[in-house]
């Protein structure tokens, strides 16, 4: 784990279940045909056991051994909640694998900047080391300016906290597979007489990288600091973010929302200051046992209102399929924004004092909150001219596009091409229009003559007037060669009804029993 963003201030660790009621746990798996032990606990390896040990000779050393067979996804679950209950020290969280098996092992945390926020670097590391001991985890913990140094001597070395500048020198004395080294090859640097990392800091490069590759001295410079060494974060960093501690864990509700409240009201002059609004922001509470909880909450447009942003957390946490277990106590809450957008003041009304539309935001924003923004939908015309396909529906908010009040111009633009301009302008498409075009049996003249009569759902219809046809040709590029093209008319029979129906298929061209279809009514 390190400490601040590609800073010089390290801490990596290795986390063993280690509970003091049970008996010595180790974790096997089969390597080269045989089951070997993988990873153990500090009793079990006070008691002989060791790495890549056969079972057979462990359980002759130890009778009573706790065994469990590897599970990489259940390890990487678990490694993945602890790096999630990390954030509580740094956002800048990484895994770190181990080189012989490849799996993931251990965490990187990058705390540069962190530290005093809980009164130090010692202090840091102790809360760490004491915290995940009280959830039953046995942690091997350094911290050192780089992420090499701090890697092998968590595995390899006694110290917790390697003093600033002093890393190259403390890792020397340790065992050439803390340089993160394949097996391989260190057991031929092992052959030639070179054990530890001083025997080949000092050597001539050239026939190092000749012999053993260039892999062995860029992690000799990464452990020594000669060359940098970057890691990627398992989740992306806040924009902004603000956090509150407390002394004694809050568990009701309603302390819950002051906080968020609090928090919010926090997180508006930062924004300000960069001409920012948020779209999306989280919400982390820290459980005092480990667990972690999180919220996010998505609004339609740029927001920088701290009375909304509790609101709309508030709508959220009631929207919860479950209550909010805060089981003993949060004793952290933190607030990040996880997305802004540029904002820009909106026109403001003058008796209502308010934002032009900000209503009708207000009212998405809490319908998203409650029920997800992306089940909050919008119709939105497409590029087709198959009536069917010419809408569909997307989320009336969502990250990176224009503000709502753009979209609603746009869409109220296109919705009037549909509409009539004049009152007395006659309607050319139908008020409902069905899903699926229904088949129905007609009569009608060939070949391109309208409908005399026709039988749809069990009744028949007699012909009084129809106009058409409207001649729709097929999407080939859509629906293959072989589709059809379409000719719709507009039907009223002699009881006033109106009908929008199509013939499926230009006789004697496209087929010789072209269908009839019903799509839609008037009225």
């Amino acid at each position: 784990m390190h400490r601040a963003r590609w800073g010089k201030s390290w801490i990596a660790g290795r986390i063993l279940d280690a509970h003091p009621d049970t008996p010595p746990v180790v974790v096997t798996d089969t390597v080269k045909n045989a089951i070997r032990i993988v990873a153990l606990d500090q009793r079990a390896r006070s008691r002989g056991v060791r790495l890549n040990q056969t079972l057979s000779d462990a359980r002759a050393l130890v009778p009573d051994l706790d065994c469990h067979s590897a599970d990489d996804e259940a390890n990487r679950a678990l490694l993945m909640k602890i790096a999630g209950w990390c954030e509580r020290y740094t956002p800048l969280i990484a895994l770190g694998s181990d080189p012989e098996s490849g799996r993931d092992h251990g965490l990187f945390m990058d705390i540069t900047g962190c530290a005093h926020l809980l009164g130090g670097e010692q202090a840091l590391v102790a809360d760490l080391e004491a915290r995940l001991h009280a959830q039953g985890f046995h942690a091997r913990l350094c911290l050192a300016d780089t992420p090499g140094a701090a890697w092998a001597m968590a595995r390899y070395g006694q110290d917790r906290i390697i003093a600033e500048g002093a890393h190259a020198e403390a890792v020397l004395p340790l065992t050439l597979s803390g340089l993160r080294l394949p097996p391989d090859m260190v057991a031929s640097l092992g052959r030639v007489g070179l054990k530890t990392i001083g025997c080949i800091a000092s050597l001539p490069r050239a026939p190092l990288a000749a012999r053993f590759g260039v892999r062995l001295m860029q992690r000799l410079d990464q452990a020594l600091g000669r060359e940098a060494e970057a890691i990627s974060p398992i989740m992306p960093v806040a924009e902004l973010s603000t956090e509150r501690r407390f002394a004694e864990p809050v568990t009701h509700q309603d302390e819950i929302g002051h906080v968020i409240a609090a928090l919010a009201a926090g997180i508006i002059e930062p924004l300000e200051r960069r001409g920012l609004g948020l779209r999306r922001c989280r919400i982390k509470l820290f459980r005092v046992d480990g667990h972690v909880s999180q919220l996010d909450v998505q609004t339609a447009r740029p927001l920088r209102d701290a009375r909304v942003i509790a609101r709309l957390f508030a709508e959220r946490i009631a929207g919860l399929h479950d209550d909010l277990d805060a089981g003993f106590g949060f004793d952290l809450i933190r607030l990040d924004v996880v997305h802004a957008d540029p904002f820009d003041g909106g026109q403001t009304d003058m008796m209502a004092h308010q934002a032009a539309g900000q209503g009708h935001d207000a009212l998405v924003d809490r319908l998203g909150a409650r029920l997800g923004l992306d089940r909050v939908q919008r119709f939105v015309l497409a590029d087709t001219h198959i009536p069917e396909r010419s809408f569909g529906r997307q989320p009336v908010a969502h990250l990176g596009a224009p503000g709502l009040a753009a979209r609603r111009a746009s869409a109220g633009n296109a919705a009037l091409a549909l509409a009539p301009e004049a009152p007395g302008e006659i309607i050319t498409r139908p008020l409902i229009l069905f899903d699926r075009p229904e088949l129905m049996q007609t009569i009608a003249e060939v070949p391109d003559g309208p409908p005399l009569r026709f039988r749809w759902r069990g009744v028949s219809y007699e012909v009084a007037r129809s106009e058409g046809p409207e001649r729709i040709a097929c999407e080939w590029w859509r629906d293959g060669r072989g589709a059809r093209t379409r000719d719709y008319f507009r039907v009223e029979d002699w009881q006033g009804y109106r009908f929008w129906m199509f013939r499926h298929g230009l006789y004697g061209r496209e087929t010789s029993e072209p269908a009839w279809y019903m799509h839609g009514l008037f009225a």
